[in-house]
């Protein structure tokens, strides 16, 4: 993901602290833990070459990638189907991959609705993609649909116009990119309130240069984070231990589902940053949630 990269030198300048929580947050949360909460760890996509002889056996084929990234994660953020209209067979495939495993396909909501469209008229684009996304049966997680970062809160109406058409009985998660939609408090109280009264969640994008789109709100009790990494710099772990902290003090008080995403400008080094994440959920919070699996030392 290129969105919010600055250049290396800059990264040690940026103040990466996550922001306090609003207090929108309190009419959201119960104040308990949730009986059963689900936590889900993935990336975006698992055709990356680069990972084999790493977490992939070296002579994986490509068409096999997808069977070996079932084997590290519980959930993939799914990219594809924002280039793509995939008919179901073709998502029929995908899923028999999972088998019988916990695991979720997280997609990603076609850019021709939600970049080029301007939300009139997609009636049939959203149909076409909704029947195809179904196939995934068992293993369908939340949708999501990211805005153009051109988009801003001058055309709100028709944004929740559109969310308002969708089905309620699928979760959906909104990201937002243009600085607008926090330019002020007010500004992103009323946003996220209306969300809540729509059921839709919303995603907290952490990227190095735009600070603002990790804004902490909770339109419903789960979240779906997408986290960009920078290669292994030294302030990825540090940013990491403060989204644990985080991620504890939710689960505390009622969070229900997190949806965790590794993204990297250089994805090859994604499963590195899961382990170490995974690892210091499972010992701070005695979850027992899977890690990728290195053929070789990983590197920390």
């Amino acid at each position: 993901m290129e969105f919010g990269q600055v250049p290396a030198a800059e990264l040690d300048t940026i103040d990466f602290r996550l922001p306090a929580d609003p207090s929108f947050n309190k009419k959201i949360l119960t104040g308990k833990p949730a009986k059963k909460p689900q936590v889900f760890i993935g990336c975006a996509k698992w055709g990356r070459k680069e990972w084999l002889g790493k977490i992939y056996p070296p002579k994986t084929k490509e068409k096999d990638f997808l069977e070996q990234y079932v084997h590290h994660y519980n959930s993939i953020e799914l990219n594809a189907t924002h280039y793509k209209i995939y008919k179901p067979a073709e998502i029929a495939k995908w899923s028999e991959k999972a088998g019988s495993k916990k695991f979720l396909f997280c997609p990603k909501v076609p850019q021709r609705i939600s970049h080029y469209s301007g939300f009139r008229n997609v009636e049939e684009l959203t149909t076409s993609f909704l029947d195809g996304i179904m196939a995934f049966g068992e293993h369908l997680g939340p949708i999501f649909l990211q805005v153009s970062d051109k988009f801003g809160p001058e055309r709100k109406e028709l944004l929740l116009g559109y969310l308002r058409s969708l089905p309620t009985d699928l979760q959906f998660f909104l990201e937002l990119r243009h600085p607008d939609w926090f330019s002020s408090k007010a500004q992103r109280d009323e946003l996220f309130g209306a969300l809540h009264e729509l059921g839709t969640g919303a995603v907290i994008t952490d990227t190095s240069g735009r600070r603002d789109v990790a804004h902490m709100y909770l339109s419903v009790p789960k979240t779906f984070v997408r986290f960009v990494g920078n290669s292994l710099h030294p302030t990825d772990y540090k940013r990491i231990d403060d989204w644990v902290k985080r991620i504890g003090k939710w689960l505390d008080n009622g969070l229900q589902e997190l949806y965790f995403f590794m993204h990297m400008h250089n994805e090859a080094f994604s499963p590195e940053l899961t382990v170490y994440l995974v690892d210091k959920l499972n010992t701070a919070y005695g979850l027992h949630l899977e890690k990728p699996v290195f053929l070789t030392q990983p590197l920390f």
